[in-house]
């Protein structure tokens, strides 16, 4: 009798041991991808200045400095770190216009994936031409790509941005 009655202590205590270790895990994921979702935030924030800014070193602070990284915009798509701070920061940004303000005006969406994150936000983007100081006024959608890198943190490896959505019967296609 006492030994049944052990074994069922021990069976019931090693259930509730596997419970808690399974609940401490889930806490424990939850946790991680809150932290997560915390540094992309952040990241996404920083690349929003580097872009008001025309920063190509504020941006290397966001993106990863490899020759794989690529940004999709409306007048071209480029490949690598070295093409994206010479063509999106130099002539883009700091070429064309003379001052910037990029705000994300919707919730910015993140989307954890273990070592892989995807941010989404619409955008509102007001910039000074600088060829004839008129104002430039555009919106849009934008997805982010991160990879969480050894020694490095989340780091933007592909931006692709668009304009609004064009809504009608056979339009936008």
């Amino acid at each position: 009798m006492i030994r049944k009655l052990f074994l069922t202590v021990l069976i019931a205590g090693g259930g509730l041991m596997a419970s808690g270790l399974a609940l401490a895990a889930q806490e424990n994921a939850a946790s991680t991808e809150s932290s997560a979702k915390t540094e992309i935030r952040h990241q996404v924030d920083t690349y929003i200045r580097s872009i008001d800014h025309a920063d190509a070193k504020l941006g290397a602070t966001v993106w990863s400095p490899t020759p794989d990284v690529t940004f999709i915009e409306p007048t071209g798509h480029e490949h690598g770190w070295d093409e994206i701070a010479s063509v999106v920061y130099g002539k883009l940004m700091g070429q064309t216009f003379t001052k910037r303000a990029l705000e994300a005006v919707s919730d910015v969406s993140i989307h954890v994936y273990g070592d892989a994150a995807v941010a989404e936000f619409d955008w509102d983007f007001v910039a000074i031409m600088r060829v004839d100081g008129k104002t430039l006024h555009t919106t849009g959608r934008e997805s982010q790509v991160y990879v969480n890198l050894p020694g490095q943190g989340w780091r933007l490896v592909h931006v692709h941005y668009s304009g609004p959505p064009v809504t009608g019967a056979g339009r936008g296609f």
